[in-house]
């Protein structure tokens, strides 16, 4: 890389990998160390629903694994360059989509959503051309690389691949290598196919987990790809991603799902349950009887309707889950689209002591009209009566944030960051590692308050595409 400067670097994590140097010419790919395995991984996958044969990473080049506090975590680096699967592309990654990623991974992580973590992120000097909206119209964007981790990127199309190409040897030697690797808790004993429901069951319920995160929060991935969903149940490929502030369950992110919205945001439990069938399609032929993976699909949906009913009642204070509460849930949902409410900033003031909607106009929670209330006043005199009275606020307020990074909030950040101010991104940085915690910084803060109008048309705010 002509100019590599290292912008951002993640200390803890640097820590936690057992002291990781940071020095930018390793984390561009310029400099090397020993004991790294450098590689680009093959794999397939069904995109938008449809099958597309092989992909593979593209732009991304793994450097091995190291051995850290919480285990193997492997290293990673999007954007270094060409790959045998870079297919017509430069391999490269730009500064947007790069600051994009390092925020929103950290975050998840502090919201406590399974994730991938970033690393570093580097600039490297180069201009990269991209056409954002594949509308004919490139331009020159600051190249960036990010180094990233999980325990690994294997990922549902892995193994799709292989089953595409009916190597059935590769398939079961990839199976009893991350059993190995990455399943302490699955053993050989009842023969192979016990083993393989039990790992595929534990791919069920930590997918199931990581989308219920997901949903707490807000978040539409945007591009629900097989050859995006993690075997370790990790939010992977930030890309057209976004966070919902006016409610609506139809919203994508993705410019390029807007004409079926395949994934948006209501969607993403049954895209999960969709994609995991597909795996299960994958290693179906490994297996001696196949009708045993019928629980593992049993296993997600019961694990995200867990997941879903105590995100719901600890959110809303509600001390235990009843059947009755459905209602009371799905109500809230109709309220929070008639509105155009803000579901978590609701949530959130609702945790800090509202009661009334009066509260919640002052709270910005409504981007709607502020008159013709009626149906948010009964729900909240429902939402009373159902407490009696008493919300577990305590309980709320450790589980609904205060702070997240919105697409309108990074995007300020990258306006300023391409300029040569890293200074909002180093904020944020700092300020995304304690989002249920009130901070002396969010008084009048650049980040604080209510979407603002233009965020509703600008590019990288309201609308994103996999240009990046």
């Amino acid at each position: 890389m002509p100019d590599p400067v290292l912008r951002l670097w993640n200390e803890t994590l640097a820590d936690e990998l057992g002291g990781l140097s940071n020095d930018s010419a390793l984390w561009t790919g310029s400099r090397t160390e020993t004991g790294m395995q450098q590689h680009a991984h093959r794999y397939g996958g069904h995109q938008f629903g449809t099958w597309v044969g092989q992909l593979g990473d593209g732009r991304a080049l793994s450097l091995g694994h190291v051995e850290g506090a919480c285990g193997w975590t492997e290293v990673q680096l999007k954007g270094a360059g060409r790959t045998p699967y870079s297919r017509q592309g430069d391999g490269r990654a730009v500064l947007r989509s790069s600051l994009r990623e390092y925020l929103c991974s950290e975050a998840m992580h502090h919201l406590r959503v399974p994730t991938s973590r970033a690393l570093s992120l580097c600039t490297t000097g180069e201009s990269v051309p991209r056409d954002m909206f594949y509308d004919g119209r490139p331009a020159m964007e600051q190249g960036a690389i990010v180094a990233r981790t999980a325990p690994s990127f294997l990922r549902f199309g892995s193994f799709q691949i292989l089953a595409s190409d009916g190597d059935d040897v590769a398939l079961r030697g990839l199976i009893a290598h991350v059993i190995e690797a990455h399943e302490p808790d699955v053993t050989m004993e009842g023969g192979s196919d016990a083993a393989i429901v039990h790992w595929l069951t534990l791919v069920a319920q930590r997918t199931a987990r990581m989308v219920s995160g997901w949903m707490q929060h807000g978040f539409v991935h945007g591009v629900m790809n097989t050859d995006n969903m993690s075997i370790h149940g990790v939010t992977i490929d930030y890309g057209p991603f976004g966070w919902l502030e006016a409610h609506d369950p139809t919203w994508t992110p993705n410019t390029t799902d807007l004409p079926g919205r395949r994934y948006r945001f209501a969607a993403q439990p049954s895209i999960a349950a969709w994609n995991l069938a597909r795996l299960l399609d994958a290693v179906a032929p490994v297996m001696q009887d196949a009708s045993r993976l019928e629980r593992v699909m049993a296993a997600f949906s019961s694990s995200y309707g867990q997941a879903r009913n105590v995100a719901w009642a600890e959110r809303l204070g509600l001390r235990t889950w009843t059947e009755g509460d459905e209602g009371l849930v799905r109500e809230f949902q109709h309220v929070l689209h008639e509105h155009q409410m803000d579901g978590v900033r609701t949530m959130r003031t609702m945790a800090d002591g509202a009661t009334t909607v009066v509260d919640l106009i002052k709270g910005d929670c409504i981007y709607g009209p502020t008159s013709g209330l009626g149906t948010l006043e009964a729900w909240m005199h429902a939402w009373l009566e159902r407490c009696s009275g008493a919300p577990d606020t305590e309980t709320m307020q450790r589980r609904v944030p205060v702070f997240r990074v919105r697409n309108w909030v990074l995007q300020l950040a990258i306006d300023a960051a391409e300029a040569g101010d890293w200074s909002k991104a180093e904020a944020l940085s700092q300020r995304l590692k304690h989002p249920f915690d009130h901070r002396p910084e969010d008084e009048n803060a650049w980040w604080s308050g209510p979407r603002p109008a233009w965020a509703m048309t600008r590019p990288g705010c309201s609308m994103l595409s996999c240009s990046s």
